[in-house]
């Protein structure tokens, strides 16, 4: 990719990162260096995507932006007890919270309880006010079967889902180009039987341009490049901001190391 390339695909893609601390040992202190990095001289990033005990704070310290605050809810291990996962997103969504990233239990769906994994996203997307959005980790890496990873973004879809994302980032095999083909083929099926648009997050491993740029390059094929805006496409990441900028300004940063 020559430079200038680079920038346009950096350029595009920066609006589109949810900028990521999911890290166990986070700290106040993380997420007030998350926050002043969530607003570049180049613009904003979409949101930041952090632990729920820190939803009110990154509210006070983003607030006037435009940066959106998402959390994750039944993360990371995509547990059964619904019940909890609601308590979570309602506390959430009172602290501030304009996305939920829930987990959906995919053990549950890979263990043929498909039933329940649909009513707990419903559950969950329930106790969402509008216009706060819905976004369900699918855990690709885990299911692996591309059929399964079709039926898995159909239930999500059909439940309620505003966003079907591809992986938590914590398990071994995170965001693939073959589950986004598989996602976003299921997307423009949906949006074009039911008129509804939903959204596309990968997440876990995207930390180059090129990285990025792949991504870009796939939804605009299946979905036409008029499609991907922040309303409808993000960038699960931590370390891409730095190699976006980088780009941008020419200076070839690299990404760092992180989700």
């Amino acid at each position: 990719m020559t430079e200038i390339a680079a920038a346009e695909t950096a350029k595009r893609a920066l609006g589109l990162v949810d900028l990521t601390n999911l890290n166990d040992d986070c700290t106040a202190e993380d997420i007030s260096s998350l926050c002043k990095r969530a607003v570049t001289a180049h613009g904003h990033v979409a949101a930041v995507c952090i632990w729920p005990r820190f939803v009110a704070q990154a509210v006070e310290e983003l607030k006037g932006t435009g940066v959106k605050i998402a959390t994750v809810v039944n993360f990371p291990d995509g547990g059964t007890d619904t019940q909890a996962v609601v308590a979570e997103t309602e506390q959430a969504v009172k602290d501030g919270a304009d996305e939920i990233d829930l987990v959906m239990p995919y053990r549950a769906f890979l263990e043929g309880r498909r039933g329940f994994a649909e009513e707990q996203i419903i559950r969950v997307k329930a106790a969402i006010p509008e216009p706060a959005i819905l976004k369900v980790i699918l855990e690709t890496g885990e299911i692996a079967d591309p059929l399964l990873i079709h039926v898995a973004s159909e239930i999500a879809i059909a439940a309620g889902a505003d966003f079907i994302k591809t992986s938590t980032g914590k398990v071994k095999v995170n965001a693939t180009l073959e589950a986004a083909e598989v996602m976003l083929t299921v997307i423009e099926e949906t949006r074009r039987d039911k008129l509804k648009d939903v959204g596309f997050k990968p997440a876990g491993g995207i930390r180059t341009v090129d990285d990025a740029a792949a991504y870009l390059a796939l939804a605009d094929k299946i979905l036409g490049h008029n499609w991907v805006s922040a309303a409808t496409f993000r960038f699960g990441a931590s370390g891409l901001l730095d190699a976006l900028v980088g780009a941008i300004d020419g200076s070839g940063a690299t990404a760092g190391e992180g989700y």
